[in-house]
């Protein structure tokens, strides 16, 4: 758990009608009171969140989401805030206590189908309801496992749970997907350039570089970590080459100029673009970078919420890059955390971040919404990399395996 971050944690969201459950069945689950239980409708207003150690599986992060069905302005903003939280769910847990399905409550299910999100359907409080057999197969059909159960009664549920989860767990999670540590093998040697810039306060990192010396300590490799105006005295003391340069996005300029071009190089971004997302979608978005025109929106996407600082990447530096390298004047906008726009069309090309703090689930649909919509995707180390000439020299290393 310790080890884990929140962004390569299974996400696994309860969505349903007000008081159907999904609190109850959540909190059974944690063995805590992480969210309000009450028979008065709408009582969960918000998605609550709770990360925790689910064995076998391992660590997972709990949502807990608004009633599908709730009403009025303020319920409708809960809705459209619920249905937003299914873009970062990679198993969504449908809970449903019923004689009849409503429509609103199928044509949620058939929505999740059609964003190829495993479902396990639990059917609560049967010691309350009489569930008719036409229900029950249009649950089977939509669902990929149906689990009967009364939240208050059920000692099983936990169990049962965790058997339908393992059936359908998505397999990047059986199989984990790496950072770096299958281009750098055991006893071969990193470095990792870090420029120590106002985005890294005094005394941290930041967690893509945390996680990618981490990964390379569990495999047994060497790090050497230095910063750009050092690099090459780090380089130069090495006996032999290093398997891999990794810079930080921002410093891919000097760095490229530094590493000989028998070493390879690339970017934690763009390793991230690989692990988060679909690295050759990014790749092939970057393009429109030089099709674009005077007066063409650009979104920035930020997965993590902080207050701008002076230089900021995604705010500054790369807009300046970007308008630089086009020549062009662009209108850029910045969206933070999980928010996403509703209407994408009007934006000529997406810069997602680097999306160390999100799953990859929600990359990959915000990636899916975009190709639905024909607008190119692509992030900040590849567009980094293309406006300053070496995106083909920075890919290699990854599309090269």
């Amino acid at each position: 758990m310790l080890s884990t971050t929140r962004g390569q944690r299974l996400h696994i969201g309860f969505f349903g009608k007000r008081n159907a459950g999904k609190s109850s069945l959540m909190n059974k689950l944690t063995g805590q009171d992480i969210s309000v239980v009450s028979d008065v409708k709408g009582t969960t207003t918000d998605v609550n969140q709770k990360s925790m150690e689910l064995l076998p599986i391992g660590p997972v992060t709990l949502l807990d989401t608004a009633g599908i069905d709730d009403d009025g302005e303020i319920g409708a903003l809960r809705v459209e805030k619920t249905k937003k939280a299914l873009l970062r769910c990679d198993v969504v847990v449908f809970v449903a206590d019923f004689e009849i399905l409503t429509d609103i409550e199928k044509d949620f299910l058939r929505d999740i189908k059609q964003k190829n999100i495993p479902v396990i359907s639990v059917v609560n409080k049967i010691d309350k309801d009489n569930i008719q057999d036409s229900e029950l197969q249009f649950l089977d059909k939509f669902s990929d496992s149906v689990i009967k159960t009364s939240a208050i009664k059920n000692d099983n549920f936990v169990s049962d749970f965790i058997s339908a989860l393992i059936k359908i767990l998505p397999d990047e999670f059986i199989n984990k997907n790496v950072i770096m540590s299958d281009i750098v093998k055991e006893n071969e040697t990193a470095v990792f350039v870090i420029p120590i810039d106002k985005e890294a306060p005094k005394g941290r990192l930041i967690l893509p570089q945390v996680n990618a010396i981490r990964e390379m300590l569990d495999n047994n490799s060497i790090s050497i970590v230095t910063t750009p105006d050092n690099l090459k005295s780090a380089l130069d003391n090495l006996k032999t080459k290093p398997k891999l340069v990794v810079t930080d996005s921002q410093a891919f300029k000097q760095v490229s100029e530094i590493v000989p071009d028998d070493i390879k190089l690339t970017s934690f971004s763009i390793l991230f673009a690989r692990l988060k997302g679909d690295l050759q979608a990014l790749y092939e978005g970057s393009k429109k970078i030089d099709s674009l025109n005077d007066g063409d929106s650009v979104l920035i996407l930020e997965s993590c919420t902080h207050h701008p600082v002076e230089d900021d990447i995604g705010r500054v530096k790369i807009p300046r890059l970007i308008q630089k390298y086009t020549g062009k004047n662009l209108i850029f906008e910045h969206y933070s955390g999980h928010d996403f726009p509703v209407c994408i069309k009007k934006y000529a090309l997406i810069i997602h971040c680097g999306a160390c703090m999100t799953n990859r689930r929600e990359v990959l649909n915000r990636i899916k919404i975009a190709h639905d919509n024909n607008v190119p995707m692509t992030n900040y180390g590849i567009s980094i990399a293309k406006c300053t000439g070496i995106l083909e020299r920075a890919i290699k290393p990854v599309f090269s395996l």
